[in-house]
């Protein structure tokens, strides 16, 4: 029998066990479609790869939500692969790829997401834009724990992203100058993260007697602006997007332009995007991170170079 709770904090070790398993079959499934990922497959074969993987193999018959399996520019979809024809772009040579894909285990699921050059090799811009994505997940991991604001969390990742970006030259100016601007919500428009179990956006989000929905640009998507209690399970899923629409929208802000290297951010203009999620437990002096699946530029590109045969 599952056990519900609408606070959303994890009780029993049952459930901790079967999340972790559903995670395991997840990183693991992801993995195999990284190694048989190249360019001029399809999208949808990588989600097969993956679906065939976490059934055959996982045992997991279900998945958690419609499978996202980007490359190239509908990297900067936030939720495609939900059309009435998902996933059918060709993945072309130095595209960067953003999958992301959850298993479902005993009514549980998992959610994660890798991002990864098609060709196993990434090049100084996609090292760029992942460095900076990954730098904002390791600065919230590392400050997680029990009694933390889940919106101070996400602006503590806003502000990573923004200095790295700075680092490269993409933006210029003070990073607390550029967030009360709103320029974060421009490169990544979502929220940090979002409980998680039985459901992939589970419940106690927003309950009574806990803080309200935030209204600035970029917190006011989170779903839960709530402090972390030990047992809850949340994803950490900090993103950089070249978002068409966003992008011209500060380049014809007045405010915003002026922290924007219009000149470097041309370069981008066709990346995409990059998303990094982990699945986490918060425990009484941090997290546990129950996420087995390569992250580092090294990590990724040392996986990638075991290239299996596509079936």
């Amino acid at each position: 029998m599952l056990f519900l709770c609408f606070s959303r904090v994890i009780k029993t070790d049952y459930e901790k066990e079967v999340m972790r398993y559903a995670t395991k079959v997840t990183c693991n499934a992801h993995k195999s479609v990284m190694a048989k990922c190249k360019p001029f497959m399809y999208e949808y074969q990588c989600e097969a790869n993956f679906l065939h993987y976490a059934y055959y193999v996982g045992g997991c018959r279900h998945v958690g939500y419609n499978n996202i399996c980007c490359s190239g520019m509908n990297g900067a979809v936030l939720h495609y692969g939900h059309a009435t024809e998902p996933n059918s772009k060709e993945i072309h040579d130095g595209d960067m790829c953003l999958f992301d894909m959850g298993a479902s285990y005993s009514g549980y699921t998992a959610d994660v997401t890798v991002s990864f050059p098609a060709n196993g090799k990434f090049t100084d811009d996609q090292r760029a834009i992942y460095n900076a994505v990954l730098a904002a997940s390791r600065a919230v991991m590392n400050a997680i724990k029990p009694g933390v604001s889940w919106v101070d969390m996400h602006i503590l990742a806003n502000k990573v992203t923004l200095r790295e970006l700075r680092e490269i030259d993409l933006l210029r100016g003070d990073v607390d100058e550029m967030y009360e601007a709103g320029l974060a919500a421009i490169f990544q428009p979502h929220g940090l993260g979002h409980l998680l179990g039985i459901d992939v956006h589970d419940v106690g989000g927003y309950l009574e007697g806990h803080p309200d929905r935030p209204l600035k640009p970029g917190v006011k998507a989170l779903r839960t602006a709530r402090n972390l209690e030990a047992g809850m399970a949340l994803t950490v899923e900090p993103g950089c997007y070249f978002i068409e629409p966003l992008l011209k929208r500060a380049l014809s802000d007045p405010v915003l332009s002026r922290f924007l290297n219009e000149k470097v951010l041309k370069r981008f203009w066709k990346f995409g995007g990059v998303r990094i999620e982990d699945n986490i437990f918060v425990t009484e002096r941090g997290i546990e991170n129950y996420t087995p699946v390569p992250r580092t530029v090294e990590e990724i590109e040392e996986w990638m170079s075991k290239k299996e045969t596509v079936a």
